[in-house]
């Protein structure tokens, strides 16, 4: 027997308006929608790719919790930075909150995100045990 999805909102703008969720959990598996350094409805840290990652895991890691998963259960990160001179920046956040846990990572330069001053984007996927 297939278990249900769950789908959890943190509430934000876009999710009612283009139709996603900000997590789902399917089984075991926690997968979290892309995240930017977003605050109700504000780009926050203009400028600085560093603290932009901490933000944008910031969000990620309270749907984890909302979706009963923990730092400690992230299995795969992906990191969507816009400028490789801001690489060694976003690089260092990760390693600041995934250093211990050592999730699989991908992380690939793009042309761009949905607002100009946003250098990086997240996703998260977690396995709850």
């Amino acid at each position: 027997m297939t278990q249900p999805l769950t789908r959890i909102s943190s509430g934000g703008p876009w999710e009612e308006r283009y139709g996603y969720s900000r997590a789902v959990i399917a089984g075991n598996h926690v997968l979290v929608s892309g995240c930017t350094a977003t605050i109700g409805g504000e780009v926050q840290h203009v400028g600085d790719a560093y603290q932009q990652t901490l933000t944008a895991f910031g969000v990620a890691l309270d749907a984890l919790e909302k979706a009963g998963a923990a730092v400690t259960d992230v299995v795969r990160t992906r990191l969507f930075v816009v400028s490789q001179d801001d690489f060694d920046a976003v690089g260092e956040a990760h390693g600041e909150l995934f250093g211990q846990v050592r999730p699989a990572c991908t992380s690939v330069r793009v042309a761009g995100l949905i607002d100009p001053r946003m250098l990086v984007e997240v996703e998260v996927e977690a396995y709850r045990s």
